[in-house]
């Protein structure tokens, strides 16, 4: 896989919502830009990075919202979106055990925490594609955010 981690700009990010730099300095973490004309974002639940918007939801195979299993049993529950800025694809598309018949997949990771964010789908004929993204793993913005 030749998927590169984005460069740490401070160090480690914990739990308690504190950017930790190295030699022990400690900076509040900043947060996003608002805007009053943004829509709602929908945001990485691990880091609170943008991934996409509530906009973006489409439907595909007659809904919005599957109900899939893996072949090692584990269930996602996905939404699909036309666009997601916020995520970056891991690995080489690959048809096998596709929920979308047509449609190859790569992995989604969050670009800022290479959190599993659900899976890029591509056409495998034509240019089509679109997000499936793990439903559990988004939260909505309180805020209005702009992107980064």
């Amino acid at each position: 896989m030749n998927f590169q981690p984005p460069a740490q700009k401070t160090g480690i990010v914990c739990k308690s919502g504190l950017d930790r730099k190295p030699h022990g300095h400690v900076k509040q973490k900043s947060s996003p830009k608002t805007t009053p004309n943004q829509p709602p974002a929908l945001l990485c639940r691990q880091c609170l990075a943008f991934i996409t918007r509530p906009g973006e939801r489409i439907v595909v195979n007659g809904a919005h919202h599957h109900t899939f299993a893996n072949p090692h049993g584990i269930v996602f529950e996905i939404g699909c979106f036309q666009q997601a800025p916020g995520c970056a694809a891991a690995g080489a598309p690959t048809d096998e055990f596709t929920w979308f018949a047509g449609y190859n997949w790569r992995i989604a990771v969050c670009a800022n925490c290479l959190t599993h964010m659900g899976w890029l789908f591509t056409a495998a004929e034509g240019n089509s594609r679109f997000y499936g993204l793990i439903l559990d793993n988004l939260v909505e913005s309180a805020a209005r955010f702009e992107k980064k």
